[in-house]
């Protein structure tokens, strides 16, 4: 057995012939029953996509692989195994109720109401400046005025504060037009679909069928709503900072990356990088800073800053929105307990007779995991009443020590200000609140962390107000509010993942630090002790007593990104999670677009310095699925299932239940280079390795932008949504 699935198997706490893991439903995988044995594989019912990485699971000996990894084509599509298709249900511009299908689908959930029929809920995330700005006129069927605002901003850079701007001013009637434009792409969607006999998806178009968007309430009066403490911030009416006037009324949601479903029937959107739109810094009794902060901005690749152009206020975006797709009439309840923070995904565990507990993480470098603990317990773990449980509780964050084990800090006034110092976090920084006003400061010595923690004594000497307001402001400013509790700081973690037998799985992408901070070194750590590692791990997360309400946990820690010759598992950036039925794993990876087949000829730069392991990240191709079996003689082995198309990320994944149709979105393709001309191509040079560390060159052929969709030359590329099955009708695997 070799290094990378001995590692796996410990990991998931088993042996080399089978895993303790339940078998899963969309259901029992909230749940969080009693542990059962998984069924064991014996074989895959795939043959795995061919990567341009070597990797073990392909089949091909090491002493063939520079031979036959010598070329490679990259497919501008989404490539799966012989025997599989997929059914495309919709694409950006498409109708949907009264808007359209929004861009950059992310998260998906189905939530079936009879066999083979359901709701399909789709996150919109954000918008790819450049590409939707070029292919806008060709597929929504009429032009903006981007040129002419590119030319009035040309003296500042792009950026205005259009919410100064007098509502007579022909520039601010422009700037309205685009930014309205950009936010009803982005937000929530629910459609209904349906398999036909044959097998194929298609919609049905219900009266469900409707779009939650970046501007829903600025004009039709359907607002979203909010519970729990932040209701007190929003109507106080002595702010310290900026009020839009609406009290807890919320004009839309945006950046809606990844999320959950609940056991009951409805789904989470996570609210994640909204500070690309408003600005998320926050007053110390959590109103928020002026619009002007985040200005409009349009340049030759961006448009964002355009909550800016309607002053929505910072400190209502960050947050879990919950939906009910069969209800026509729901456009969205903003949950304040669980916190605002970049939401990436959610987790979600109801237990009968248990505290609900809500799982997430924060995505960003040095962000946090939290978890919401519900004041009353389950009754009936598929009951809708269960929403109820959201608006009453408690939000912690996660403090992890080194020899695996962790606690759970309560962010409420009474908890000690207790920050992690610089020196133990990758980067040397860690952002605490600044006061007396509001907003935060980069600490980046232990010396001034240590004057901050002098200072103040709790969380109540960091924020303004009644004890409600204060609580209320805690959880709005909660990324900062967890730094100054002594919070650990992570590597950006993307998805959560509750298992049939209350584990928690939870995907960091990335060790890297960056502006917003770092993880703690001595947590995440790559191969040989290694920190700052880029590719990534995947952390499984177990409350003691398996209590979901517990305030102390064991973690483990696997490593499986990188290249195979380093240990690694042949991908890189691993994001979203699905857990199938028997137990066994999916991932899809979330490299960022610059990285993809970025070419590396040479592997020591021209100072001698090796090339990064953010720069290799062009040897692994475009983002890709991975079927990762966790029990018999396959555990701990990673196949590839799927690449996408050009310059996207495949988002998603989601099973139907009957697991024989896997859910998937790609987002963005086309990002960095836009339509593909004349089905355009170029041969780029990589310096390989085999899974045995041979050294080999690469000659790949990579196309330059995107088509798909449509594939045809000339075609937009449009992000969209499609349903993978077998031709044959069987279960996926």
């Amino acid at each position: 057995m070799n290094l990378k699935r001995r590692q796996f198997l410990m990991f998931m706490g088993a042996t080399a012939g089978t895993v303790a893991l339940a078998p899963l439903t969309k259901s029992s995988s909230l749940i969080g029953s009693d542990a059962a044995i998984a069924s064991t594989l014996e074989e895959i019912a795939f043959s795995p996509v061919k990567s341009p990485m070597p990797v073990s699971s392909a089949g091909i000996a090491a002493s063939s692989q520079s031979s036959e990894y010598a070329t490679f084509a990259v497919q501008d599509d989404l490539v799966l195994p012989e025997g599989y298709t997929y059914d495309l249900i919709g694409a950006w511009g498409d109708p949907v109720g009264d808007s359209r299908f929004g861009y950059n689908n992310d998260y998906l959930s189905f939530v079936e109401t009879a066999p083979n029929e359901g709701f399909l809920t789709i996150n919109f995330e954000y918008i790819s400046g450049a590409t939707w700005m070029q292919t806008y006129p060709q597929v929504i069927g009429k032009t903006l005025p981007f040129e002419e605002v590119k030319a009035a901003l040309a003296a500042t850079a792009g950026e205005i504060n259009a919410f100064g701007l007098t509502d007579d001013d022909p520039l601010k009637a422009k700037i309205v037009e685009l930014s309205k434009e950009g936010l009803i792409d982005q937000g929530i969607g629910v459609i209904s679909v349906r398999r036909e006999a044959s097998g194929q998806w298609v919609r049905t178009y219900s009266d469900a069928d409707r779009r939650i968007t970046g501007i829903s309430g600025l004009e039709d009066g359907r607002y979203l709503s909010v519970t729990g403490p932040a209701v007190f911030v929003f109507n106080k009416s002595d702010k310290m900072g900026y009020d839009d006037g609406l009290g807890d009324r919320i004009i839309g949601t945006f950046q809606n990356c990844a999320g959950g479903t609940t056991p009951w029937g409805t789904v989470l959107s996570a609210e994640e990088n909204f500070q690309d739109q408003v600005y998320e810094p926050v007053m110390a009794d959590g109103s928020a800073y002026d619009p002007s902060n985040t200005p409009f901005l349009l340049t030759e690749f961006t448009l964002d800053g355009r909550a800016n152009t309607f002053g929505l206020p910072g400190n209502k975006y960050g947050w879990m929105v919950e939906v009910d797709p069969a209800n026509p009439d729901d456009y969205g309840v903003k949950h304040s307990w669980l916190g605002r923070f970049r939401h990436e995904a959610v987790a979600v565990r109801a237990v009968e007779g248990k505290s609900l507990a809500v799982y997430s993480g924060c995505d960003r470098r040095g962000g946090h995991l939290y978890k919401f603990v519900s004041s009353d317990a389950v009754s009936d773990v598929t009951s809708k009443s269960n929403s109820a449980l959201m608006t009453d509780g408690m939000l912690y964050a996660a403090k992890f020590n080194a020899d695996g084990t962790g606690s759970w800090i309560a962010l409420k006034p009474e908890t000690a200000v207790d920050p992690d110092m610089p020196s133990t976090i990758a980067g040397n920084m860690i952002t605490l609140p600044s006061r007396p006003d509001g907003g935060f400061f980069k600490a980046e010595s232990d010396e001034a962390v240590a004057a901050f923690a002098s200072q103040y004594s709790t969380l109540d000497d960091l924020y303004v107000g009644s004890p409600e307001e204060k609580q209320g402001a805690i959880l709005i400013d909660a990324h900062y509010a967890a730094n100054a509790a002594g919070a650990t700081p992570t590597a950006r973690p993307e998805d959560t993942d509750v298992a049939a037998d209350g584990t928690l799985y939870i995907a960091f992408t990335s060790g890297s630090p960056g502006g917003d901070g770092g993880p703690s070194t001595a947590i995440f750590q790559g191969p040989n002790g290694v920190t700052s590692y880029e590719h990534g791990w995947i952390m499984s997360l177990r409350e003691d007593a398996n209590d979901p309400s517990a305030m102390t946990f064991t973690w483990d820690m696997l490593s499986m990104g990188g290249e195979p010759s380093q240990g690694g598992m042949g991908f890189s950036n691993p994001d979203n999670l699905e857990i199938d039925a028997n137990g066994h794993l999916w991932m899809v990876t979330d490299m960022s677009t610059s990285s993809h087949n970025k070419e590396i000829s040479v592997r020591v730069d021209a100072n001698g310095d090796p090339v990064s392991d953010s720069d290799l990240r062009g040897l692994f191709g475009n983002n890709s699925v991975w079927f990762i079996p966790t029990s018999g003689p396959l555990a701990g082995e990673a196949y590839m299932f799927a690449y996408g198309p050009m310059e996207c990320e495949v988002c998603g994944p989601y099973l139907s239940q009957d697991q024989g149709s896997l859910f998937l979105a790609a987002q963005h393709p086309g990002e960095r280079n836009g339509i593909r001309v004349d089905m355009g191509s170029e041969i780029r040079q990589y310096a390989m390795k085999t899974v045995e560390g041979e050294d080999f060159m690469q000659d790949r052929e990579v196309p330059i932008g995107s088509n798909w969709p449509d594939k045809s030359a000339g075609a937009p590329p449009k992000p969209a949504t499609m349903v993978v099955r077998r031709i044959d009708g069987g279960t996926l695997v």
